[in-house]
């Protein structure tokens, strides 16, 4: 699994053009993406993306590990990553992010601004389309791993859409979210199903929980304890076009980006080495790093300490900043 086949590009723009659109499937278009949504277009908009993504990519990855279809074989097929190779394939996750963000998107945006019907769901369209096309390209994907995903993943939406509005308002008002928010995508990891050898689903899956229980309790302290949530006073009225909002968007992102990266990295070294403490491991030990017990609270405890911090400790300093 180490190994790869030995290729030869001969079309750079395929190439550079599936690869980018591999990554939009990846953390760091989740990392990057869903803040800046809730910094800089609206905070009602970014709520019903992180929830949808969760949720869609949870089932997509117990999915994986439930039916164990196998990836394609290298070869024939040439893979270009390697990273994922270890997880089975049906359905694509990257497909199932790829549907539900686009759409997620459109549908929370197209009766808040004006804009062209058909020019947000051919976005769409494109944006998931993209995505879908590079896993096969990849060599990461079948065909029918890719339809499954992003088949699976619209009909998550379809059965989410018209519970939005009661989801969101629970979890802005009820005083049980912070500890639903937590208490639930724990026991949801800890009871992941379990393979013969390890695969990164379940720390991928503890990394996108993690995040969404982070945001989670940011949004309900945001509605509890600071302005109203449901319209944010740092949003601008409609999409950033002009000038000058465009360098308050600017310097809002980059603020955000760097506050962001930095809780990754002081979070991740602090929660390992605590962990390694606890439980008797070198820090380079990565079979150690990958125990239910070490794994989980890692993945956790880092990624809903960014997902807080995107979502109340950024918007705080962007205040402080004078950047709203």
């Amino acid at each position: 699994q180490g190994c790869t086949q030995k290729y030869i590009v001969k079309n750079y723009f395929y190439y550079y053009l599936f690869k980018f659109s591999a990554a939009l499937g990846e953390e760091i278009f989740y990392i990057t993406f869903l803040p800046f949504t809730y910094w800089n277009i609206d905070h009602s908009v970014s709520r019903r993306m992180i929830i949808v993504w969760s949720i869609v990519m949870y089932i997509g990855q117990v999915s994986k590990d439930i039916l164990k279809w196998p990836r394609p074989l290298s070869p024939p097929v040439v893979k270009l990553e390697m990273r994922t190779n270890a997880e089975y394939g049906m359905p694509s996750t990257h497909a199932m992010a790829a549907t539900a963000i686009s759409f997620s998107f459109f549908i929370a945006t197209m009766n808040q601004y004006k804009y062209p019907f058909e020019l947000g769901l051919a976005a769409a369209f494109v944006f998931s389309t993209l995505v879908c096309l590079s896993r096969l390209y990849t060599g990461m994907h079948t065909v029918l791993d890719v339809i499954g995903g992003a088949l699976i993943s619209a009909m998550l939406l379809v059965l989410l859409y018209p519970a939005w509005d009661t989801i969101d308002h629970l979890l802005l008002t009820s005083p049980f979210c912070p500890l639903f928010s937590i208490v639930v995508p724990l026991v949801l990891c800890y009871n992941y199903p379990k393979l013969d050898y390890y695969s990164p689903t379940r720390g991928d899956t503890t990394t996108i929980l993690g995040a969404a229980a982070g945001a989670t309790v940011g949004f309900w302290l945001n509605n509890q304890y600071a302005a109203s949530a449901h319209t944010g006073e740092s949003v601008q009225p409609g999409f950033p076009l002009i000038t000058s909002t465009t360098v308050f968007v600017l310097a809002r992102f980059l603020v955000g980006i760097l506050v962001v990266l930095l809780t990754r990295w002081v979070m991740k070294s602090v929660v390992l080495g605590v962990l390694g403490y606890r439980y008797k491991f070198s820090l380079c030990d990565l079979e150690a790093r990958r125990r239910l017990e070490v794994e989980v609270p890692y993945k956790f405890v880092t990624y809903s300490s960014v997902g807080f911090t995107a979502t109340v400790i950024v918007p705080l300093l962007h205040e402080l900043l004078g950047l709203l």
